[in-house]
């Protein structure tokens, strides 16, 4: 069994490193995973690698496998696919899904992964863990058939968001961005498209994922009377200011979080967190999600693509990692 692995880390904010690191012997109920595929969350990784995490809330931060603390050294990700090496004889072989940072090969309980549908390619199912963070969301939101939504912020989540509600019969679905170059996405996701300015208003629902408090002020005034955002944006630690003045008391708007950390109330008593990750990678299946996935490059140069991608100077929703092995390439070269 292959007992070396090498892991991206965060050295200090703004700065990143690949190291060595020894695997610990698998246990009987534990499996041994290598990564084939992990996927970089623009929006949260992006915060950590700057540094951005408020000292307060240093523990609900943590990534379920993260090693190390913030502001860093820290390992920290949590979109990683890959095939099971050693365990049990149901999961060897099959590609799981595990919220595990960005390393070549791991050990963690075999309750730790998901398998993959067989209709979901390993390389798309690294999304699972963000339409899992808009399944939960929805969950919160419960909207009904023929609502009137809008997404405003067309980043990661919110466009699983919208992608996951393209299918709500009779809904009107706007994605909203600044970006009018989000609009091709949106028509690939099967929803529509304004920017800001040219939004429809009077919404049942509005999702705010734009992390920004222009986008907060522009959900509130898209809500019709008595309408309802739920707010996704994780904001780090920057203050924002919400606009409570003028029409919304009279119009008896509300503003609700969603945070992925725990299963929404409405099915916190019949549906876990395996329920609602499984859920997550079913829909996957459809093959829209693959327009989500904008970039890619090796795994060995992360510490090279995360500061671009950090800044925005490399645009991205998500940025998929590969992962190449040694053997593998000694294999392709003996073929050949």
């Amino acid at each position: 069994m292959e007992r070396r692995a090498r892991a991206f880390w965060v050295r200090s904010p703004g700065a990143g490193e690949i190291r060595s690191v020894r695997l610990p012997e698998p246990g009987p109920d534990d499996v041994l995973v290598r990564t084939l595929y992990s996927g970089v969350s623009r929006g949260t990784e992006a915060l950590v690698f700057r540094g951005g995490v408020p000292a307060g809330q240093y523990d609900l931060m943590r990534a379920p496998f993260q090693d190390g603390s913030f502001p860093g050294p820290v390992k920290y990700g949590y979109l990683n696919v890959g095939v099971v090496e050693h365990g049990p004889a149901d999961l060897r072989g099959r590609p799981v899904f595990c919220l595990y940072p960005h390393q070549t090969r791991y050990v963690v309980p075999a309750h730790a992964v998901t398998p993959v549908p067989d209709g979901v390619p390993p390389e798309r199912a690294v999304l699972a863990g963000t339409v899992e963070t808009a399944v939960n969301a929805l969950w919160d939101a419960a909207p009904l058939v023929g609502d009137r939504i809008a997404v405003v912020g067309g980043g990661m989540v919110g466009c699983c968001v919208a992608g996951v509600l393209a299918g709500l019969p009779g809904a009107r679905v706007e994605l909203v961005d600044v970006d009018p170059g989000r609009a091709a996405v949106a028509e690939a996701l099967g929803v529509g498209f304004a920017t800001p300015e040219r939004a429809a208003g009077d919404c049942d629902l509005v999702v705010h994922a734009s992390a920004t408090a222009a986008g907060l002020a522009r959900s509130l005034e898209l809500l019709a009377r008595e309408g309802e955002v739920i707010e996704l944006s994780w904001y780090g630690d920057r203050p924002v200011s919400v606009p409570l003045g003028e029409s919304f008391h009279s119009r008896r708007l509300s503003i609700r979080g969603s945070q992925v950390g725990a299963v929404a109330p409405s099915r916190r008593g019949r549906r876990g967190f395996a329920d609602r990750l499984e859920l997550a990678l079913r829909l996957l299946a459809n093959p829209a999600f693959d327009v989500l996935i904008t970039g890619e490059s090796p795994f060995e140069e992360l510490p090279r693509v995360l500061p671009p991608l950090a800044s925005g100077d490399l645009p991205a929703l998500c940025h998929r990692v590969v992962y190449e092995y040694e053997e593998d390439v000694l294999v392709q070269r003996h073929r050949s």
